[in-house]
């Protein structure tokens, strides 16, 4: 397209601009929809970090149903940050139990936090249903004045 129609066709739709080549409303309140991402299949990968330490503020029930994994790591030891969000461990509830499969999922918790602990057991039969399995760590890794619980995974 010419630079002059180039020009022409940005000013004469006046209230919509292109982000990252998608369509927005800068008019819309939510700044999840003006950035809506067009509807595909789902990714299926080994291995997913929960985005932002688990914080409500980036993940909903969209991410688990849209990026499917084998393992979740969760991390976030933040009570007063809300990390990790308990409102983001239901929404991996939500989301798992509309794949329609029933693949495994395994929940890697970083930290051993209340959140977590009640999480797991208000919901645990829930995660039976849905073949989500939260592994607690099963070792421990000492270097140098640290330790810390850690988990092996193979694929």
């Amino acid at each position: 397209m010419p630079e002059d129609e180039l020009s022409r066709s940005s000013h004469s739709n006046p209230g919509k601009s292109l982000v990252n080549g998608i369509k927005t409303n800068p008019a819309s309140s939510s700044p999840k929809s003006s950035l809506s991402v067009p509807m595909g299949p789902p990714v299926y990968v080994d291995l997913a970090y929960i985005p932002n330490h688990c914080s409500g503020k980036n993940t909903d029930p969209e991410f688990f149903k849209r990026v499917r994994a084998s393992y979740y790591v969760v991390s976030g030891n933040d009570a007063a940050n809300g990390e990790p969000s308990r409102a983001v461990l239901d929404a991996l509830l939500e989301g798992k139990s509309q794949w329609g499969d029933n693949l495994q999922v395994t929940l890697i918790p970083t930290h051993d936090t209340e959140v977590t602990r009640e999480w797991y057991q208000q919901t645990h039969e829930k995660q039976q249903d849905l073949n989500i399995m939260v592994l607690a760590s099963s070792s421990t890794v000492v270097m140098q004045d640290e330790s810390f619980p850690a988990c092996k995974i193979e694929f």
